[in-house]
């Protein structure tokens, strides 16, 4: 993510605050649970929690989006995202398959959002590599 533009450095001033409680709710949820054992609706106040996060950080990369007035920033941010997208429907939808067949053990639902930033990330990484063998002086 380019951060040398008015909406890039709005993106990190909001991401990282949010990224941080991500990392203490995920930490105090296994606690907790582990900890308390709870059941009911603590249970499962405790397992959302570290979604809470994930699910503002989808909405601080929506805004990125709405406020990068860089088209060209803006259209190679898109074009990673979709291709992040695509890694994560194809990884998913195979594994998906494998696990219908028996062959790989269940996996949590969450693997979806971090396949698509894995996804998102290679990508905007060969794009830089590939703006910078073209000579273009561009970085992703």
């Amino acid at each position: 993510m380019r951060s040398n533009t008015l909406a890039g450095r709005r993106y990190l001033r909001r991401f990282w605050p949010t990224m941080l409680a991500y990392v203490a709710a995920l930490f105090f949820a296994v606690w907790a649970i582990k900890t308390w054992q709870p059941t009911g609706i603590l249970l499962v106040a405790l397992s959302i929690l570290p979604a809470l996060p994930i699910i503002a950080i989808i909405g601080v990369i929506g805004l990125y989006i709405v406020e990068e007035t860089d088209e060209f920033i803006r259209a190679r941010v898109v074009r990673a995202m979709l291709i992040g997208m695509g890694f994560m429907l194809a990884v998913s939808s195979a594994w998906g398959f494998l696990e219908d067949g028996g062959v790989v053990p269940h996996a949590p639902a969450y693997w979806a959002f971090i396949l698509w930033c894995i996804g998102w990330g290679f990508a905007q990484c060969v794009q830089g590599l590939r703006d910078r063998m073209a000579g273009s002086g561009e970085e992703a």
